[in-house]
């Protein structure tokens, strides 16, 4: 290991065995470098890379903390490298998503109360309705993120959501086939929203699965090029 490495092994191994809880300042820099061995330019990177992980917090002024440590905040490093993906790495993906998004679905049917379920079914009526490709996609990024967030589970709506972001630059309603992937859209949207509106946590994950396997032949078939933004 370079001596960054060994550095940020053994910050991590202190939050990790609890000498450094959620909130916790981290001691004085002389007194880390020489407890791990370290350069105070390697102690900075190996803080600055685990900063980036969402496990620190530098305070301008007050020094450094260990974060929250909230799972969902964490995510930021593994969204950071599913947003450079290619198409063949985001069908990978999809299995793992396909568990994640059933599963939230789910539990949103379980838990989803009358306002989730009009929310839903606006947005599903101005999907159908417009026929602006970026407003198509908001409002799609919208619509599953409701389901989400119904979950009533944050970490799980929050790795859906780093799942599905890269998704979105590959744009499958403005293809040849177009007409018919909007059509299979609403349709396994309006599953969904039956099945949520149900409270059938069975039917919802099934609706969430079917819908997900379009999307991906879909991508499969007819594999777009990446857009920017």
């Amino acid at each position: 290991m370079t001596a960054t490495d060994t550095a940020a092994a053994g910050l991590r191994a202190m939050i990790a065995s609890g000498e450094l809880t959620a909130g916790a300042q981290l001691p004085p820099e002389p007194d880390l470098c020489a407890r791990l061995g370290v350069s105070r330019g390697s102690l900075r990177e190996a803080v600055r890379s685990l900063a980036a992980l969402g496990m620190l917090e530098p305070r301008h002024g007050a020094g450094t903390f260990v974060s929250a440590l909230r799972p969902a905040h964490m995510l930021a490093g593994f969204a950071a490298m599913v947003d450079v993906l290619p198409l063949d790495g985001i069908l990978e993906l999809f299995d793992t998503r396909r568990a994640v998004e059933c599963h939230a679905a789910a539990l949103a049917a379980a838990r989803a109360d009358g306002q989730v379920i009009a929310r839903l079914r606006e947005l599903q009526a101005r999907l159908s309705a417009t026929g602006d490709e970026q407003e198509l996609h908001d409002l799609d990024h919208e619509f599953h993120t409701t389901i989400c967030a119904a979950s009533g589970n944050e970490t799980l709506a929050a790795l859906a959501g780093v799942l599905r972001s890269r998704g979105r630059h590959y744009n499958v309603y403005g293809s040849s086939q177009g007409t018919a992937v909007r059509a299979a859209s609403d349709q396994g949207h309006e599953a969904l929203i039956d099945a949520l509106a149900a409270h059938d946590p069975t039917a919802a994950a099934a609706a969430a699965g079917a819908h997900l396997t379009r999307t991906e032949s879909w991508l499969r078939q007819l594999r777009p090029e990446p857009e920017p933004g």
